[in-house]
């Protein structure tokens, strides 16, 4: 039984007093250091927490928030327009506004002259007032009692070129702060049919249009400064 143990441990198991007997004079050879044990792993350091409001800020760090209260198209047009185009389209502005306030004044001037006066015509006579001023600037100016400040002659005038020319007297003369004024429009004892046809457009012309804006009162002149050939006209302050 015991041969067929030795026989099953294989041929090597001769060779295993050898390898004791080599181990253990390795063991006791001198100058032998035993070797060195590995190294601990180091120590693991607690990781610092971390600020999230410190690392936000360095990453939006100059970044610039986009004003959305407008489109995109009108900042474009804004950020392209220098001071020089802003100050041009504001006078142009400007300008155009002045012009519509102007035409404005004009029209309602217009409708004020034709509704804002009493006038009244036998023929000889003529006069006019606007109806805000007292009667009694009108009994004066009709009786000759304000003296006369300049004069214009319309004699032998077309109709047109004296209409301008009046338009033109009675805004220069209002402009210098004269208060009373004669023009001259003739009786038209040289005309066909003896009709004096300034003499028949003088008193729409002072009552209404352009030269309306600025006479506050008319009426036929004194015989001594031409009678039914001319009028006072008493201009607006």
């Amino acid at each position: 039984m015991a041969a067929k143990k030795k026989r099953d441990a294989g041929p090597f198991e001769a060779l295993r007093p050898l390898k004791d007997r080599m181990k253990a004079e390795e063991a006791d050879r001198p100058g032998k250091k035993p070797a060195p044990r590995p190294a601990p792993p180091p120590a693991k350091t607690p990781a610092e927490p971390v600020d999230e409001a410190l690392l936000l800020h360095r990453l939006f760090a100059g970044v610039q928030p986009l004003d959305r209260s407008k489109g995109s198209r009108v900042a474009k047009q804004q950020l392209a327009r220098s001071p020089e185009v802003e100050e041009r389209a504001r006078r142009g502005h400007e300008a155009a506004q002045a012009e519509a306030d102007a035409v404005h004044e004009h029209l309602r001037s217009l409708v004020e002259g034709r509704t804002r006066f009493e006038v009244n015509d036998d023929g000889r006579r003529v006069e006019g007032r606007r109806v805000d001023l007292p009667m009694d600037a009108l009994r004066r100016l009709r009786r000759g009692r304000l003296p006369v400040d300049s004069r214009l002659d319309l004699h032998g005038m077309a109709v047109s070129q004296a209409r301008g020319q009046l338009d033109l007297f009675l805004r220069t003369m209002r402009a210098r702060g004269e208060r009373c004024v004669l023009v001259i429009h003739g009786k038209g004892e040289h005309s066909p049919q003896g009709i004096g046809v300034l003499r028949g457009e003088i008193a729409a012309w002072l009552s209404q249009g352009s030269s309306s804006e600025h006479v506050a009162a008319f009426t036929t002149a004194d015989d001594r400064e031409g009678g039914e050939g001319a009028v006072y006209v008493l201009l607006r302050r």
